[in-house]
């Protein structure tokens, strides 16, 4: 009886096609503030003295800020709370964040109190009292607050009809509100000795201290009133603005803003468009030179991962970043491996079984790689779910791409590119010329390997000594040469800015520092664009002191344009820094504990020895070289984590396959056979990966290019890692460990043990 698995296959992959290509044409990408420009402010509300800081409170400050935001005349601002007390603010086209910064993060304790007396000189001030000055400087001696923000109803902006341009603010009070009021105009209305003074006070500075009107002290106050002041168009409208808001429930602090310029998001697109372009079709030669026709079909299914990936994006609502660009772009190199594993076991069950034809060969590839790429893959999308949960702004973006990446990557490899392969070995010309399939040839190199392979286990205690002292050389460099940490993880403020024209980095820091910036450190680089790039670094400093800095750069660079503005509280750069290392210390127990319940402890130990030596090296080599190690970097970390982890399973799976076949072999040699055997995957999955990140290195920009260089470096790594490292560490450990299976049997069904003939079926382990 023919199986109909084929056919729902093809159904299965005509239908994701076609809607993920309807989702596409349908719905638009929501695109991070890092690809579209514009300002992100995080706050974090704190205590006051009546209201504690908590989801109830931050909710009611989300609310008031919310009518700020709309104040402004911001185009689809985005407003969110996160946690128990922050609040997440983006405003989309925003450059200069000082007024929004001013408005958005004003405290706007409004209060109102009635001027008691003009103190003496050594007056103290009685329980309840309090001595300011008033907005011409002048100490004021005011009683307890009888009204604040709460009772406002509505504040505009006017001028006084009976004083030409003179700008005043309108306030209505509610009905709570109204009765204050009108208490407050009757204590002041009772003390002609102050002047029958009421005092208005903004965060507890005096913002008018006007006395009040002989009509408004026979009608006894109103529902409504107004400030006046030395106000300008300007002021009027912005104090209106808070006010109207209302006061904030809880005070509120600003500790994180970025800024990207519009230009930036655009090239960054465009650079990645080009990366993954270019990635793609060097991958899909090298795959068509090293698996021909099924290499080809792999290369056409491995376009609609983009599509698909893509349709996932819009269908969840996830916002694209320029970190989850790359996310993408390093996704298709998890879907080259998938391909690469199923091709190089179907060349073996080809190889022997060539009787059998291509067709059970192909479909026994499939079967035989699907645990491997299974658990490969689970190690991925564990690094990306603590991306999601552990990093900051952008680099979250990164987390939720590869976690789509991953999930498109599958379906393309293991749907789409199934359904081609195997309709393509069913047709009579290939089945007659199985050469041109991709599947007939195992190759010399292979056939070398095989055959006459070199003993690597035999030295495996001298590759344990070589990590070690790479390992050695790596600590090292963090030790004397120091991590350079990114604001993101020490706090402060990084502009980046374009120039017009060439500037040196001493003339540039000399200008900066005559400024008074004496602390700042300077770098500058060639910009994609022929433009010169400066970095800034300092301490946190205000949005105004950032202007200052811009135009201390324009004296000597000329026409002056900012890229990037990132502020990052000291408390949030810790927490940051906190949350990386948690985040490095799961993702280590998380692989532990997965592959201990695949496999054995005792392989999970090594697997997750050799991956962090691999880390380590990365971060060692980093520190030597002085490169920044910040959330992008973290990114690339856990990344590296799952694509070590990825290559060490594929050994290992073969590993247990075979031990699963013969047990009495010795484990030297069923290692160094598993080594030999998949070390043709282990290669072209590493070359198809480096085409992808070297593209991106080159046309990713300065954003993505420490990125894919440490993934780079990373990846070559975990090759040898995989091949010598892990593996030596196994056996060291198998042999001072060993495992009897006959002494104590677990009836645990293992359902991804093979046999021969391709099909999974149960086995006791």
């Amino acid at each position: 009886m023919t199986s109909r698995a084929p056919l729902w296959r093809a159904i299965a992959a005509f239908a994701i096609v076609a809607v993920s290509l309807l989702l596409a044409l349908k719905l638009d990408a929501k695109l991070g503030l890092d690809l579209k420009g514009g300002t992100q402010i995080v706050l974090e509300t704190r205590d006051s003295e009546r209201v504690k800081a908590d989801a109830e409170s931050t909710d009611r400050a989300l609310g008031v800020l919310r009518g700020r935001v709309d104040a402004l005349g911001v185009a689809e601002p985005t407003l969110a709370r996160s946690g128990d007390k922050r609040i997440i603010i983006e405003l989309p086209g925003v450059q200069d964040p000082r007024e929004a910064a001013k408005v958005i993060g004003q405290t706007a304790q409004l209060s109102f109190h009635e001027v008691l007396a003009v103190p003496e000189a050594d007056a103290k001030p009685g329980k309840g009292e309090k001595i300011v000055e008033d907005e011409d400087g002048r100490p004021i001696l005011i009683g307890k607050q009888l009204l604040d923000g709460n009772g406002v109803k509505d504040a505009n902006a006017g001028q006084n009809e009976q004083s030409l341009g003179q700008w005043i603010v309108n306030i209505e009070f509610n009905k709570d509100g109204s009765s204050g009021w009108k208490q407050l105009v009757s204590d002041a209305c009772a003390n002609p000795a102050a002047g029958q003074r009421i005092a208005i006070l903004l965060d507890n500075e005096t913002i008018s201290s006007p006395a009040v009107q002989p009509d408004l002290c026979a009608s006894g106050g109103g529902g409504s009133t107004q400030i006046t002041g030395d106000f300008d168009s300007e002021s009027s409208k912005d104090l209106a603005a808070l006010i109207k808001g209302g006061a904030l429930p809880v005070p509120v602090d600003v500790i994180e803003q970025r800024t990207v310029g519009p230009t930036l998001g655009k090239v960054a697109i465009d650079a990645s468009i080009e990366a993954a372009i270019i990635g793609i079709i060097l991958t899909g030669l090298f795959i068509m030179f090293v698996y021909r026709l099924v290499g080809f079909l792999a290369t056409i299914a491995l376009a609609t991962y983009a599509l698909i990936a893509f349709a996932l994006l819009v269908w969840l609502g996830a916002t694209l970043t320029l970190p989850g660009l790359a996310g993408f772009v390093l996704a298709i190199g998890l879907a080259i491996d998938a391909n690469v594993l199923v091709f190089e076991r179907a060349r073996e069950e080809y190889a022997e079984r060539r009787s059998a034809g291509l067709s059970p060969a192909l479909t026994t590839g499939f079967n035989k790689a699907w645990s491997a790429i299974l658990d490969s893959n689970v190690t991925t999308l564990l690094a990306a779910g603590l991306l999601f949960f552990f990093a900051s702004g952008p680099v979250k973006g990164f987390g939720v791409t590869l976690s789509i990446g991953v999930i498109a990557s599958m379906v393309s490899a293991l749907v789409i590119a199934r359904v081609l392969c195997e309709w393509a070995m069913r047709r009579a010309f290939v089945r007659n010329r199985p050469q041109i399939s991709g599947l007939a040839g195992t190759g010399r190199i292979r056939r070398w390997l095989t055959e006459s392979g070199p003993d690597l286990m035999k030295r495996s205690g001298t590759w344990i000594v070589i990590t070690l002292v790479v390992a050695v050389v790596s600590v090292g460099g963090i030790a004397i040469r120091g991590l350079n940490l990114g604001v993101e993880f020490t706090g402060g403020r990084l502009l980046e800015y374009s120039t017009s024209k060439s500037v040196d980095a001493e003339d540039a820091r000399v200008a900066v520092s005559d400024a008074g910036f004496t602390q700042a450190v300077v770098q500058s680089s060639s910009g994609e664009d022929g433009r010169e790039n400066i970095s800034v670094r300092l301490d946190e400093i205000t949005n105004d002191e950032a202007v200052e800095v811009e135009k201390a750069l324009a004296s000597v660079a000329g026409d002056v344009e900012k890229e990037r503005d990132e502020l990052i509280g000291p408390s949030l750069g810790k927490e940051l820094r906190d949350k990386a290392l948690i985040a490095f210390a799961i993702a280590v127990a998380a692989q532990m504990l997965y592959l201990a319940w695949r496999f054995r402890w005792t392989y999970a130990a090594a697997a997750v020895l050799s991956m962090s030596s691999v880390v380590l090296t990365v971060v060692g080599v980093f520190a030597w070289w002085g490169k920044p190690i910040d959330g992008v970097f973290l990114a690339a970390v856990l990344s590296i984590i799952g694509l070590a982890v990825n290559d060490t399973i594929v050994v290992f799976d073969r590993i247990r396959e075979h031990t699963r076949e013969n047990r009495k072999r010795p484990l030297r040699d069923v290692v160094n056979e598993a080594i030999l055997q998949t070390i043709p995957r282990t290669i072209n999955t590493g070359l198809g990966a480096m085409f992808i990140l070297a593209a991106l290195a080159v046309l990713g920009g300065d954003s993505l290019t420490d990125f894919a260089i440490a993934l780079l470096i990373g990846l070559s790594v975990g090759i040898l890692s995989t091949i010598f490292t892990a593996s030596a560490l196994a056996v060291v450990l198998e042999e001072r460990f060993p495992h009897d299976p006959d002494a104590a049997p677990k009836k645990v069904i293992d359902p991804y043990a093979s046999v021969d003939d391709g099909r999974s079926t149960g086995a006791v382990i």
